[in-house]
């Protein structure tokens, strides 16, 4: 497969990691992230939002997992379209989208306007992800710059989940949860109006419907991809446990919405004191040869035991050093998984790859609240503190057989 041009606007020193040297386009999509996430309201607090409308168990349980479906969907519709269309004009439609959605989801009250509204929101609300992901590996050509900027991307999306939790807790008593979700609306509005002004129109030719084709086939049947998601999505769950699960957890204990907002306080005390550690130690692991599987499998046990510990928690205090515990899990598997997610993508197809892999993030969110149900339902916080924990060894286990597919997959010659 030959080389894909440069994009439009690609800094000449793109392969430095110097923060200031970065490309506006990156600069653009690190600013976006974080704003859509620090004001991004809508999954945190849309369990609190349903249980207002006075729905049921099994219609609020309904409606959750139709979010979750939407954003698997969303995932692998917006990596394609990042392929296919570009980053600028990916963005600029599904921020603009959510735009309109985010407020119906706020407003709806008859349950087939609600699940249509959810099942929307749920499409766009992580598009920004695959395309910041293919920009980045676009941009920069070496593994150790790309770990760094991957790392400060979730660097940005940490601290904006937090934000997000610790404001929504403050702010959901006096204005109120549907005025948070019109909030988020607005800040989509104003990423779209970034991505316009800033990125780039084009990003490098595309690739021909025959290639496409052709990439589809062996991206489904690439068994090292299909590892690598498997992993992802054992490790996610026990981080999606933090969004998911945390807030059930804390419910069983007597614990309010504010509470978790603490929680969230206290995971963004430890992202800002761990990233910029972890976040130099990480691009120099990358700059190597070997594949990040190791550390990989590191971070799925370190979030499987730290989360798992929230179902031996009782107290606000508790339940906050469990947050915080997760975070080293949390910075090094997606760094881990970005750089094993470049090293199996065509160059030319790093949206779609970047797509598929997101589905994972969706499926754990799916996940993890229902095995937290279901393991409080059959055996306490007990059960859920060893499903949590035995989650987590499970994607520390497929991390191994993946490090020898990455290896034979530099072996073989490039996807037509």
């Amino acid at each position: 497969m030959s080389t894909p041009a440069a994009p439009v606007g690609r800094s000449d020193q793109a392969g430095n990691g110097t923060a200031r040297r970065w490309p506006a386009a990156i600069w653009t999509l690190m600013a976006g992230t974080f704003l859509i996430r620090g004001l991004g309201f809508t999954y945190p607090f849309l369990p609190y939002h349903l249980d207002q409308l006075h729905l049921s168990t099994r219609t609020v349980s309904a409606v959750l997992a139709v979010f979750g479906a939407g954003w698997l969907l969303g995932s692998v519709m917006c990596g394609w379209l990042a392929d296919r269309i570009g980053h600028r004009a990916t963005l600029i439609t599904t921020m603009l989208l959510a735009a309109v959605a985010l407020p119906l989801l706020a407003q709806a009250q008859a349950l087939p306007a609600l699940l249509a509204a959810t099942f929307t929101g749920g499409i766009v609300y992580d598009a920004a992800r695959p395309v910041f992901t293919a920009a980045i590996a676009d941009t920069f050509p070496d593994d150790g710059v790309r770990a760094s900027v991957n790392a400060w991307r979730h660097f940005a999306v940490n601290v904006g989940a937090a934000v997000a939790g610790t404001a929504g807790g403050m702010l959901a008593a006096p204005l109120g949860i549907p005025t948070l979700i019109r909030v988020n609306a607005a800040a989509c509005a104003l990423f779209a109006l970034l991505a316009w002004r800033y990125l780039p129109a084009t990003d490098g030719p595309r690739p021909s419907s025959r290639s496409r084709a052709g990439v589809y086939r062996a991206a489904l049947g690439d068994r090292g991809l299909w590892l690598l998601l498997l992993a992802s999505l054992c490790a996610l769950t026990c981080a999606a446990s933090l969004f998911s699960s945390l807030p059930m957890l804390m419910a069983e204990d007597g614990l309010t919405a504010a509470d978790y907002g603490w929680t969230q306080t206290a995971n963004a005390g430890a992202v800002l004191l761990l990233s910029p550690l972890l976040n130099r130690w990480l691009s120099r692991q990358a700059e190597g040869n070997n594949p990040m599987t190791g550390l990989f499998a590191a971070s799925s046990i370190l979030l499987g035991m730290s989360m798992g510990a929230a179902g031996f928690a009782s107290t606000l205090l508790g339940y906050a050093a469990t947050a915080a515990l997760a975070v080293p899990g949390e910075i090094i598997v997606f760094v881990a998984a970005s750089d094993l997610l470049n090293r199996l993508s065509p160059p030319t197809f790093r949206g779609l790859y970047a797509g598929i892999w997101g589905t994972t993030l969706a499926g754990a969110v799916i996940i993890a609240p229902a095995l937290a149900g279901w393991a409080l339902i059959h055996g306490g916080d007990q059960l859920a503190a060893a499903t949590t924990c035995t989650v987590g060894v499970l994607g520390a286990v497929l991390a191994w057989p993946l490090a020898a597919r990455i290896r034979c997959a530099h072996l073989q010659p490039s996807l037509p």
